[in-house]
């Protein structure tokens, strides 16, 4: 088994220590997610494995023959085609069969040596080891797989979109089908539909793969240990991050109340001893001196600072906060002229909501958002924004800061803050000290998106517009991100492709593909939910066809569309209208992998409620009343302790039907 040690590895970059003494191994078929803060050192400490940056102590152990692929964050791609972009991943290959059709060659003329038997030998062997003999097929699958077509392969590499570029990045990574894969943030701009297909790769995937990544609900599904980087050291825990979460609370928890209990312990040791220092009980003072002396002192367990901050009492606004009125939207484009994205469009945002709007790369969502904040016009219809309400936007791009400004002259300039002022509500944003006089242009996408966030908060706002917020912010400024969203009390509009973010702050689901929009009346799990029912029912309609394309029963679609995309029914004659469920390509699931996708399904929805019950329970023992009434505290306590008992074998099982 081929397999990654890491022996007490340390980096430093002057006198700023990154990470330091760093164990732990990664071995096939391992899933590990590399978690951590902003500036943890998470992308160094994979560099360092792969030795594009010197380590400072400590040694990687691995095979000489272990190969690893790599996607890095935020690569700039040349003038290439995206073929040679691809081909670039087979460098290796080529020069063999390079080195092979010489070595042929010359064999064709001269009498072959026993030397060039065995080169002739190795060379083929290696080929045949790297893959080499059908790369082009393997090569296919994955860019085929990664949504490109043929003509997408002649395009230059460079003009692709940010989410195709991340593509192009991953295939470049997947198609060697490597011993091990190092992934730094592989979500960073796809879509769902890609993070699903991503993710169910990865989950198939035989070799070791160690993925840095602040998605939460990618990490759930695909990883099975973590390892935190923090404080410049690393720490292993077991389990998906919803796992890791609940133990690193209890480790937080044990150490606290190990280093509490040792505190007064010394305490009341210390008292003893100066109390008996002197007099009939000094032997004894001085006994408790040596064990004191002898006594291996913790540490009081680390705190990360983050931002703390709750958005202020949303004024109130007309009950229809945003009305779209037969609307088509669309852009200038240089070569098309005017370009249409979606017609027609009819939805109603009201005073509370928070409405999350989902679609595919490319499906216009942005183009919606700047409709409504004025900086596009409608080609159609009407958009309408109700009296007394006050948009505050969250661009994805930043365009509204001033990249040439310092730090506290965005806030001073923009809200006449005094500097004193304008420092300290930077530092509730973690801006601290000298940060406060970088230039807006030198700040890194997290810092950016800090300073977005502190302006949104301090214009006091009650219809919050925000466009992928949550890009390049860590897990724990995403959970504060939440919890602040949570507790407004205005009207929030949101484009994310963060589905456990959109899971904690959407109310409502508008799903925008091929410009038509579908409403779904709940967060982004709800929504799945019911995309999972309207396949579960087209694959009955389809079993439920025999061999003469009859069928005794219709099945109807149904969700909770107002403006929605067709249902499918198949009559008697196994006709279907406005679907293509009917059409003779779509083959009829097996019973077991129906089965087995359902059992899934009813297991995610059953994970999702004792989620919410865990919650609701912290919540009860949250209360002051209830911490006062002993015996419903113990009652609690137990039947939390149950749920999360069933909790953890719902994982197990689910990680089991996952794998199947």
């Amino acid at each position: 088994m081929e397999r990654i040690r890491l022996i007490g590895l340390g980096k430093s970059f002057g006198v700023r220590q990154v990470f330091s003494n760093v164990s732990f191994e990664i071995k096939e078929g391992e899933r590990l997610g590399l978690v951590g803060p902003n500036g943890a050192g998470k992308s160094t400490l994979l560099k360092c494995i792969l030795g594009y940056e010197e380590l400072d102590e400590g040694q990687v152990v691995k095979s000489s023959v272990a190969t690893i692929g790599y996607l890095q964050q935020d690569v700039n791609l040349g003038d290439e085609s995206l073929a040679e972009e691809i081909q670039k991943a087979w460098t290796d290959v080529h020069r063999l069969e390079d080195q092979l059709a010489e070595l042929t060659k010359k064999l064709e003329v001269e009498e072959a040596t026993e030397s060039d038997l065995s080169r002739l030998d190795y060379l083929q062997n290696r080929l045949e080891w790297l893959g080499g003999y059908d790369y082009e097929a393997k090569t296919k699958r994955i860019v085929y797989g990664l949504g490109f077509t043929d003509e997408d392969l002649d395009k230059p590499a460079n003009s692709f979109s940010g989410g195709q570029k991340t593509r192009i990045n991953l295939a470049k990574a997947l198609v060697r089908r490597p011993d091990f894969l190092f992934l730094d943030e592989p979500t960073n701009h796809l879509d769902m539909e890609m993070l699903e297909w991503l993710e169910g790769y990865l989950s198939a995937y035989p070799g070791g793969i160690l993925v840095v990544s602040h998605d939460r609900y990618f990490l759930d599904r695909i990883i099975n240990g973590v390892v935190e980087l923090e404080h410049h050291k690393a720490t292993t825990f077991r389990g998906n991050y919803s796992r890791y979460i609940a133990q690193r609370e209890e480790r937080q928890k044990a150490a606290l109340a190990a280093y509490e209990k040792q505190q007064e312990y010394i305490k009341k040791t210390e008292e003893y001893i100066d109390k008996y220092r002197a007099g009939i009980k000094s032997k004894m003072a001085r006994g408790r001196q040596s064990q004191l002396n002898r006594l291996e002192r913790l540490d009081a367990p680390e705190t990360t600072s983050s931002l703390r901050f709750q958005f202020p009492p949303a004024a109130m606004s007309a009950d229809k906060v945003l009305v779209f009125d037969k609307v088509s939207v669309g852009y200038a484009d240089k070569k098309q002229g005017t370009k249409t994205i979606a017609n027609n469009l009819s939805f109603v945002i009201r005073r509370g909501e928070a409405v999350a709007l989902i679609g595919p790369n490319g499906a216009g969502k942005s183009t919606i958002v700047k409709s409504i904040v004025g900086e596009l016009h409608p080609q159609e219809g009407h958009i309408d924004v109700g009296n007394r309400v006050q948009i505050g936007y969250f661009s994805q791009e930043h365009e509204e800061l001033h990249p040439t400004w310092q730090v506290v002259d965005e806030i001073m300039n923009n809200f006449n803050y005094s500097e004193e002022k304008a420092r300290n509500v930077l530092g509730m944003f973690m801006f601290k000290a000298d940060d406060v006089f970088k230039l807006v242009g030198d700040l890194s996408g997290g810092e950016r998106a800090r300073l977005a966030l502190l302006k949104l908060f301090l214009q006091g706002d009650n219809f919050l517009v925000l466009d992928e917020p949550t890009n390049h912010l860590d897990i724990p400024t995403r959970e504060i991100v939440e919890q602040a969203l949570q507790q407004f009390g205005g009207t929030c509009f949101i484009i994310s492709h963060d589905r456990y973010f959109l899971d904690q702050v959407s109310t409502r689901t508008l799903s925008l593909e091929d410009g038509v929009i579908t409403e779904y009346l709940g967060n982004y799990s709800y929504y799945k939910e019911k995309l999972k029912q309207e396949e579960d029912l087209l694959a009955l309609a389809n079993e439920g066809q025999d061999d003469n394309g009859t069928s005794g029963k219709t099945i109807v679609k149904s969700n909770d569309s107002i403006n929605s995309t067709s249902y499918a029914s198949a009559n008697k004659n196994g006709a279907t209208t406005e679907s293509n469920a009917g059409d003779a390509e779509v083959a009829p699931k097996k019973q077991n992998s129906y089965m087995t996708e359902k059992m899934l399904a009813e297991t995610e929805s059953e994970i999702a409620r004792l989620e919410a019950t865990m919650k609701m329970y912290e919540v009860q023992l949250a209360n002051p009343v209830v911490q006062q009434d002993v015996e419903e505290l113990a009652k609690l306590s137990q039947q939390m302790e149950q749920a999360q008992q069933n909790l953890d074998e719902l994982y197990e099982k689910w990680e089991r039907l996952a794998a199947e």
